[in-house]
């Protein structure tokens, strides 16, 4: 016969059984909301980064002229088709700072630009002399901008105006307005995309911002100081220095004028080099075999 504390105890072990089974199912609930969670976290903070990365490199995305998202195809053209570079139709409006600081010098020619071989950009900086190899066989219409570009002296008595010490590792030059909105009346489409490179972008290639939309290369390019280890292959690569990169690495030591507004106790991780580098000059050469 069952007495009146085997009952108290067989409820009391049934309560707990039921306690235990409830608190088992929660933990499981938990566990499973807290992998939905940190799964789409995790996807966020990829996402993040990466929009984090495109901002950075394109240099001030907002500001319409650099680097990018995802252009149409790394294909070489076979012409090169050079498009203004504001639209006044378009909805919304154009970015007035971008249309203040776009400095007109015409287009290049329509046809007949070099399709082999390769040339020589020249940087006579205040820092020293940088050479770049130009890829004018894979990338002729870029080149043909630069050669363009260089002969209206557009390059001239600018600045490099943004330094990126982290993550990415780029010099960035050829905005004459050293706002980061400026760049040539025209625009082109991207070409010589490393797509089967690893890294994308190594140290000491130079390559092309964009804006994040197809077909908008302009003047503004990158040194790749240091491997940047994951970056889209989006971004034109017209070449590779080889001579004063040594030159590039000092500029990047020194580091970076830090933003008023940020955060002191951080340090900066991009702005205006505290080593200013001015470019005297930019000729290129004519096309080598």
């Amino acid at each position: 016969m069952t007495t009146n504390r085997d009952r108290q105890r067989a409820a009391a072990r049934s309560r707990l059984e039921r306690e235990m089974a409830l608190r088992a199912e929660q933990s499981r609930l938990r566990r499973r909301r807290n992998t939905t969670i940190a799964a789409g976290a995790g996807a966020l903070i990829v996402l993040l980064a990466a929009a984090w990365v495109v901002v950075a490199v394109t240099s001030d995305d907002s500001k319409g002229t650099e680097a990018a998202a995802s252009p149409s195809t790394s294909a070489t053209p076979t012409s090169c088709t050079w498009l203004p570079a504001i639209d006044p139709s378009a909805s919304p409006a154009p970015d007035p700072e971008v249309q203040k600081a776009t400095k007109d010098v015409g287009m290049p020619p329509a046809s007949g630009e070099a399709r082999t071989g390769t040339q020589t950009m020249t940087l006579d900086t205040s820092v020293g002399t940088v050479k770049i190899e130009v890829d004018t066989a894979h990338a002729p219409c870029t080149a043909e901008s630069f050669t363009y570009l260089a002969s209206k002296k557009f390059f001239d008595d600018t600045v490099c105006h943004r330094l990126v010490v982290q993550s990415i590792y780029v010099l960035q030059c050829g905005d004459p307005s050293a706002t980061g909105y400026g760049g040539p009346s025209y625009r082109y489409a991207e070409e010589n995309l490393p797509t089967d490179k690893r890294p994308a972008y190594g140290e000491g290639v130079v390559a092309m911002a964009n804006n994040g939309q197809p077909a908008s290369t302009g003047s503004q390019f990158f040194i790749v100081y240091k491997d940047i280890a994951q970056l889209d292959p989006n971004y034109t690569v017209i070449g590779r220095v080889t001579e004063g990169l040594d030159l590039i690495k000092k500029v990047a030591d020194a580091g970076v004028i830090a933003d008023p507004s940020a955060d002191p106790s951080a340090p900066p991780s991009e702005g205006k080099p505290k080593t200013e580098v001015r470019i005297k000059s930019l000729t290129m050469s004519a096309p080598t075999p």
